[in-house]
C-alpha cells in the first residue's frame, strides 16, 4: 500500500475535529484523557494538595508534542496566538546576543539552525529550548486586577478563570508579566493553562507531562516530600522566570541559563 503523506495543516485540522485523537510519542501512541468531565474524583480534598511544576530544559528537545497535547486535551483552537503552553528556542551567539523564536508556539518542532535563514552567518555558542506555561503564582497580579473576580485561586494553588463571570476586558492579560493569557477566539473570555485541573483532581498528570518523550516536564504535589517536584526542589538549585516581579511562581527551572526571560 502506498504511504499517504498528509500536510501539517491537514493533520492539525484532523486532530481538532477528533479524526486523530492520539499523540505520537517516541514511536508509540498515548491516548489523551479527552472529554473528562469536570467533576472532582471522589475523596479528593483540595486542601490536602498544593500543586507545582518544573521544566528541565536540559531534557527538552523542542518536539512540540506538549503544545499539541495541550490543544487537544483542553480544546484550545488552532488559531495563531491561542496557546496555553508553548516552547521558545533560545540561540546564544559567541558575542553574547540572545535570540529567541517560537514558530507556531513550537507545535510542529523547529527548523534546524543550519536551514534557517535568520541564523545564517552567526557564530553560535549555545542553543536550548524553554517550555513555558502559566506559572500559577502564589501572588498572581491577574487575580487582583480582575474587576469581576472571574480569576481566582483554588485551595490547592491553581489559578483558574470562571468563564461565567469573565467579561473579556483583558485586564488580566495586561497584568500578567509572563504573557500566558489570551482571549479565547470562540468563547471571548480569558483563557490560560490550568495544569489540566480536570485531570489532576482525578489523579492524572497534565496532558503535556504525560506526552513528553524525555521527561522534561515534571509535575507533583508540593505538600508531598516524595513527589517528583518536591524531590527536584530538594536536590537541585532551581530558578523561576522574572523573579523581580515577586509573583512567587510555582513553575521551576533547574539550570536555567542567563538571558532567559
Amino acid at each position: 500500500m502506498k504511504e499517504e503523506k498528509i500536510s501539517r495543516r491537514h493533520f492539525l485540522k484532523s486532530v481538532t475535529q477528533g479524526v486523530i485523537p492520539l499523540v505520537i510519542v517516541s514511536g508509540g501512541l498515548i491516548r489523551l484523557q479527552s472529554r473528562i468531565d469536570g467533576r472532582v474524583a471522589e475523596g479528593y480534598n483540595p486542601e490536602e494538595h498544593y500543586w507545582g511544576f518544573a521544566v528541565d530544559i536540559r531534557k527538552c528537545i523542542g518536539c512540540g508534542k506538549c503544545v499539541l497535547a495541550c490543544k487537544l486535551e483542553n480544546h484550545v483552537p488552532m488559531e495563531p496566538e491561542s496557546y496555553r503552553t508553548w516552547v521558545d528556542r533560545y540561540v546564544i551567539t559567541k558575542d553574547g546576543q540572545v535570540l529567541k523564536d517560537s514558530p507556531d508556539a513550537g507545535i510542529a518542532g523547529f527548523q534546524p539552525l543550519s536551514e534557517d535563514p535568520k541564523y545564517q552567518g552567526l557564530e553560535i555558542r549555545n542553543t536550548f529550548f524553554v517550555p513555558k506555561l502559566c506559572n500559577q503564582c502564589e501572588n498572581p497580579p491577574c487575580v487582583s486586577v480582575c474587576p469581576v473576580k472571574a480569576t481566582y485561586i483554588t485551595k490547592d494553588g491553581i489559578v483558574l478563570v470562571d468563564e461565567t463571570r469573565c467579561i473579556g476586558c483583558k485586564y488580566c492579560i495586561v497584568a500578567c508579566p509572563y504573557g500566558v493569557r489570551y482571549i479565547h477566539p470562540e468563547k471571548k473570555v480569558a483563557d490560560k493553562c490550568t495544569f489540566c485541573y480536570h485531570r489532576l483532581a482525578k489523579g492524572l498528570q497534565p496532558a503535556c507531562v504525560q506526552v513528553c518523550p524525555t521527561g522534561a516536564r515534571i509535575f507533583g504535589d508540593l505538600r508531598d516530600p516524595e513527589s517528583p517536584v518536591s524531590r527536584l526542589l530538594r536536590d537541585e538549585l532551581v530558578q523561576v522566570l522574572k523573579p523581580e516581579q515577586r509573583t512567587k511562581p510555582k513553575v521551576y527551572y533547574p539550570s536555567l541559563p542567563e538571558g532567559v526571560s
